[in-house]
């Protein structure tokens, strides 16, 4: 087992809200440039682009996790982490089904997918930045169903965080971990959050822009960067567990 520096929540230029300098091969370079051990790809209800972000890593010392942020009707955003892109299909399908409305780029942006060799594939014409219709109960048992992990996105924002819609966390929602802004940081939000002493913490860049990559980022002892091996350090098994 050794550290690995994680930062689960990363965007492509899919997301809407993504600078367009967020394509593939750029990403992974950064996230090299900054010294990642594990990255998640985590755009808003899509993952066309995660395949070129695997693609663009092909060969070099880093994880991709594939993943989405998704955004509940009650408007919470989580992040959906998986080892692999068919459990990821399989949930982007359910997100399409129930995300109604579509995309008006000039109010909202460009929702781009750009393969690894940094050409435009197409476009997202799927309003993204929207709320689906699935209840949040609901999308994080369809997570862990489908073997992935459900994480409550940026708890200490007051909008669009399980926190700020919802005013708390229900012990019945099976978070597997709760993430926090790189500006709070961990110890900062245990201090702020003592009533969630008993969730495990991770901080993450949420990078919009491809200078934030790895400008949140969590230290947390594995075997190996997987979701696997992720759970058992959230549930601080076998030695695996988060360096907070």
């Amino acid at each position: 087992m050794r550290t690995f520096r994680c930062d689960l929540h990363i965007h492509t230029c899919l997301s809407p809200c993504a600078d367009l300098d967020m394509y593939p091969r750029a990403l992974v370079k950064m996230s090299l440039a900054a010294k990642l051990d594990v990255i998640a790809i985590c755009d808003h209800n899509a993952s066309e682009n995660v395949r070129y972000v695997l693609k663009a890593a092909e060969g070099k010392p880093i994880r991709v996790l594939p993943g989405m942020e998704i955004t509940s009707s009650e408007e919470v955003h989580l992040l959906a982490l998986f080892d692999n892109t068919d459990a990821l299909s399989i949930l982007q399908d359910v997100v399409y089904g129930h995300l109604p409305g579509l995309n008006n780029e000039a109010v909202f942006g460009c929702q781009a997918i750009v393969n690894d060799r940094d050409e435009v594939e197409g476009f997202n014409e799927r309003l993204l930045i929207g709320a689906t219709v699935l209840p949040l109960q609901d999308i994080i048992d369809r997570i862990h169903s489908l073997g992935g992990l459900a994480i409550a996105s940026h708890i200490d924002r007051e909008s669009f965080s399980v926190l700020g819609q919802l005013g708390f966390i229900d012990e019945g929602m099976h978070f597997d971990a709760l993430e926090v802004s790189c500006t709070i940081g961990i110890e900062k939000a245990r201090s702020r959050y003592p009533d969630l002493a008993s969730y495990p913490m991770i901080a993450s860049s949420d990078a919009h822009f491809i200078q934030d990559i790895g400008r949140g980022s969590t230290r947390i002892r594995l075997g190996e960067g997987t979701v696997a091996e992720l759970k058992m350090a959230f549930q601080r098994r076998d030695g695996r567990c988060i360096m907070e």
